[in-house]
């Protein structure tokens, strides 16, 4: 299995913060902002999830995926397989050659909670990190994964929004199952309206960001 903080970091160009105020990068900033709620979400979500008895956490219940542990799993090791991905095409490199043994050889690779939490954070970080780089006028650009029989070949645009969708998809899974848990489900649903950034704030606190950070005055 492939370590998903082992990837090198990306560089598309200089700093993105430069320049993000004007029209023509609105959307590579939308992508960035789509990243940090993701990140945002994974946090609230793994959170509640880690206050789980590990009964709770692997029992069976009803969803796409049998249990939150499998669900949780499968986001994670499908953001691996996507991120791996637009790394590799932004770093000039060919398509993974092998992304079953790489990223799906163990179905679900953490057993605990607190484990598939760091996992997870650091994903999310490199996520970020990538959008970050992003400038509208490379988003057009193909990524291509070869999948053994096929290749995939999608832009940057699309497969970002794949992704966002993918992770939104199963989290709203996680959700619900834990409505038949002992802890309740978080909120998922604060974190793009200016008015609720009070009730974000301990979260930024403890993700290290802040308001500022992801919404520049220029783009609020």
């Amino acid at each position: 299995m492939t370590d998903p903080e082992s990837a090198e970091s990306v560089s598309l160009g200089p700093d993105p913060m430069v320049g993000h105020g004007l029209d023509r990068n609105r959307l590579s900033r939308h992508f960035l902002t789509e990243a940090y709620n993701n990140g945002w979400a994974n946090h609230r979500l793994l959170r509640a999830c880690a206050q789980l008895s590990q009964e709770d956490f692997e029992a069976g219940r009803a969803g796409f995926f049998p249990s939150i542990k499998a669900t949780l799993n499968h986001i994670l090791t499908v953001d691996w397989f996507y991120i791996d991905a637009l790394e590799r095409e932004a770093g000039g490199l060919p398509p993974h050659p092998d992304y079953r043994s790489a990223f799906f050889a163990v179905e679900e690779p953490f057993d605990t909670c607190a484990d598939l939490w760091e996992a997870q954070r650091a994903s999310d970080r490199r996520l970020i990190a990538y959008c970050k780089a992003l400038r509208d006028e490379g988003l057009g650009r193909v990524v291509t994964i070869d999948r053994g029989d096929e290749f995939q070949r999608d832009t940057r645009q699309r497969l970002l929004a794949h992704i966002f969708g993918h992770q939104i998809h199963h989290r709203g899974q996680v959700h619900a199952m834990l409505s038949s848990t002992p802890v309740a489900p978080p909120q998922l649903d604060e974190f793009f309206a200016a008015g609720e950034a009070p009730l974000r704030a301990q979260d930024f606190r403890e993700l290290g960001w802040s308001e500022e950070e992801i919404w520049p005055p220029n783009l609020s």
